[in-house]
């Protein structure tokens, strides 16, 4: 079957819609809390997601015939302000969360914890990351425990960097619960209510990028008390399960920054055709046409690739190789874009004059979240030296 890159007519009026919503409502609310969302102000949200019911454009990867391909052509539009995605309710964490309850979780689970996520009632978070050495980049090095007590778990472990902690209303734990750090299996994922005891933040982490709802947290797990249908899933196969929300949660990531980037372009052109310098306007100088066509190929060079590996897993296909690639490619492209279009506005770009200050720290912590790029290209020469001893 083709990959097929005409845009659906529905995709195209839905796309168009959150376009207008975001330009006519987010922006101006963006502009006005300076993009800082660390602290989390509740009333900003629930306005933004009023807003985007009335326009109807909130929730849009549960409109019926939106695949991954569609989600992409909609969530760029979302992610052109930084409270886009928040607004529509396909921001991280709460969006690839509701994606792995909606495919793991049970009828109960479901009815508890996705109705309320996905209908903006509540946030949420996934506690995996461990300061080291427990789980980060490889997630075998998990450390968090949970160990069977009368009537379900006790769970025991730091976590951190937790995104979206700070105010959620529950926590998609990862625990393990048989072997050793550094073993392959033997995790389990948890569903723990932010008002257990033995749950607390322990702090809000500082860190180079605030427009993360809730910012990022260190959390404590302590004696942990959960009861057996905390449980998502099966027992011992926590890992497996969060394939199922790391793949496509990893490529929605994608498509929200190149909304991202494609705002810091057109920043760039607008002040490339109004600044003049030597007598010219800036987009008729060599050197700063480079910068805008360079970041111009990029920009379609990784929707390009977004969109394959896009259509991989709307296709039912394994797609692990095309979502490192993506990941990889349009976490540095997006950086590239940005800094260039800093470079093209000078002085302006790094002031608080222009957004692009604040896009700049938002987009470099791209390239760590979600795996490191290294990361990801340890895992795609892997699998291609596989796949050649194959055919050997």
């Amino acid at each position: 079957m083709p990959i097929e890159f005409a845009v659906d007519e529905h995709v195209t009026r839905l796309a168009g819609r959150v376009r207008e919503f975001v330009r006519e409502v987010v922006l101006p609310e963006e502009q006005a809390c300076d993009g800082v969302l660390h602290d989390g102000p509740e009333p900003l949200r629930q306005r933004l997601q009023q807003a985007a019911r009335d326009a109807g454009v909130f929730a849009p990867h549960v409109t019926p015939g939106l695949d991954l391909r569609g989600q992409a052509v909609v969530f760029e539009a979302a992610g052109y302000s930084l409270l886009g995605p928040l607004a529509l309710n396909i921001a991280a964490p709460d969006e690839g969360n509701m994606h792995l309850l909606a495919k793991v979780a049970d009828a109960g689970q479901q009815e508890r914890y996705l109705a309320p996520l996905a209908a903006g009632e509540v946030r949420s978070c996934f506690a995996m990351t461990e300061p080291a050495p427990g789980a980060g980049s490889d997630p075998r090095a998990l450390a968090t425990t949970a160990t069977r007590v009368s009537g379900g778990w006790r769970i025991d472990g730091r976590k951190w960097f937790i995104s979206g902690a700070a105010g959620a209303a529950f926590a998609i734990c990862m625990a393990r619960t048989s072997g050793v750090p550094g073993d392959a299996g033997g995790a389990t994922m948890f569903l723990v209510d932010a008002d257990n005891p033995g749950m607390k933040i322990v702090r809000n982490i500082t860190t180079l990028d605030e427009g993360l709802f809730g910012g990022h947290s260190e959390v404590l797990f302590d004696g942990c008390e959960v009861s057996g249908d905390a449980v998502l899933g099966e027992v011992d196969r926590g890992f497996d399960h969060a394939q199922v929300r790391l793949g496509p949660a990893r490529l929605t990531h994608c498509m929200r920054w190149l909304g991202v980037a494609r705002r810091a372009q057109d920043v760039a052109l607008d002040r490339a055709a109004s600044r003049s310098a030597f007598g010219r306007p800036l987009d008729e100088l060599g050197m700063v046409q480079q910068l805008i066509a360079d970041s111009e190929i990029d920009l379609e060079a990784a929707r390009a690739l977004l969109w394959r590996a896009c259509w991989e897993l709307d296709q039912g296909r394994p797609g692990a190789q095309h979502t490192s690639m993506a990941k990889t490619f349009v976490a540095e492209a997006v950086h590239r874009v940005v800094d260039r279009a800093v470079q093209i506005c000078g002085a302006l770009g790094i002031s608080a004059d222009a957004p692009l200050s604040r896009l700049y720290r938002e987009v470099r912590p791209f390239r760590i979240y979600d795996g490191p790029s290294e990361t990801h290209r340890w895992a795609i020469a892997r699998r291609a030296a596989k796949a050649r001893a194959a055919v050997r």
